[in-house]
C-alpha cells in the first residue's frame, strides 16, 4: 500500500483557528470532518490517518508552531518510511488570489516561514507543496496582520466550495499522481 504525508501547516491554539494562516491545518480538519477520522495527540502533531483507494494518508498538523514544522515533517516522514516525493504540504499565499490553488513539485520558500524550516531541515526543497491563496488585501507594513488576521465574512462564504477543492486536490495527488494533479487544479 503507497503512504503519502499530507502536513498541514499552521499555529496551534483558539487564538490562531480562524486565520488566513492556518488555511493548512482548516483543510485537513475539513477532509477529517468530511471521512469521519479524528486526529489524535501524537508526537510533534495531531496525526489521522484516512485509507482510500489503495492507498494511506498519514495527515498532520504540526504542534511545534508555524516556523518549526520542519521538526515534526521529519519525524513523519522517517516515522512512516515515507520518501519526499510522496509528501504534500499545505501553506498559505499573499502572493496568489483568494482560493485559488497551485500545487508545485518544487520551489522556493517564497518568504513562508514554514517552509523555510522544512527546507532546512529537510535540507532539499525538492518537495510537493500546495500554496492556496489568501490575497494580498492590505496595506503597506500590514501583512503579518492581514495573514494572522480571521477571514471576512466574504472569504467565509466562499472558502466552503473552495475547501472541498482542496480535498478533492489531495486524493488526486495520492492517486493519479502529482503531474496530472497540477495539471487539473492548477489555477482553480
Amino acid at each position: 500500500m503507497r503512504k503519502f504525508l499530507i502536513v498541514g501547516l499552521g499555529n496551534i491554539g483558539e487564538k490562531y483557528e480562524e486565520t488566513r494562516h492556518n488555511i493548512g491545518f482548516k483543510i485537513l480538519d475539513h477532509l477529517a470532518k468530511k471521512e469521519n477520522i479524528s486526529f489524535e495527540t501524537e508526537r510533534l502533531a495531531d496525526r489521522a490517518e484516512y485509507k482510500f483507494k489503495g492507498r494511506t494518508f498519514i495527515l498532520i498538523k504540526p504542534n511545534t508552531m508555524m516556523n518549526l514544522s520542519g521538526k515534526a515533517v521529519r519525524y513523519w516522514l522517517d516515522e512512516e518510511k515515507i520518501s519526499s516525493e510522496n509528501l504534500l504540504v499545505l501553506v498559505d499565499d499573499v502572493n496568489i488570489p483568494f482560493g485559488e490553488i497551485r500545487i508545485k513539485a518544487r520551489g522556493s520558500d517564497g518568504g513562508h516561514n514554514g517552509l523555510k524550516d522544512i527546507q532546512a531541515v529537510l535540507n532539499t526543497s525538492k518537495y510537493p507543496r500546495f500554496r492556496f491563496g489568501i490575497g494580498a488585501d492590505y496595506s503597506r507594513g500590514r501583512q503579518v496582520d492581514f495573514v494572522l488576521g480571521e477571514w471576512n465574512t466574504e472569504e467565509r462564504e466562499a472558502l466552503k466550495e473552495r475547501m472541498e477543492k482542496s480535498v478533492e486536490a489531495i486524493k488526486s495527488f495520492g492517486t493519479i499522481g502529482l503531474e496530472r494533479t497540477m495539471n487539473f487544479f492548477n489555477g482553480q
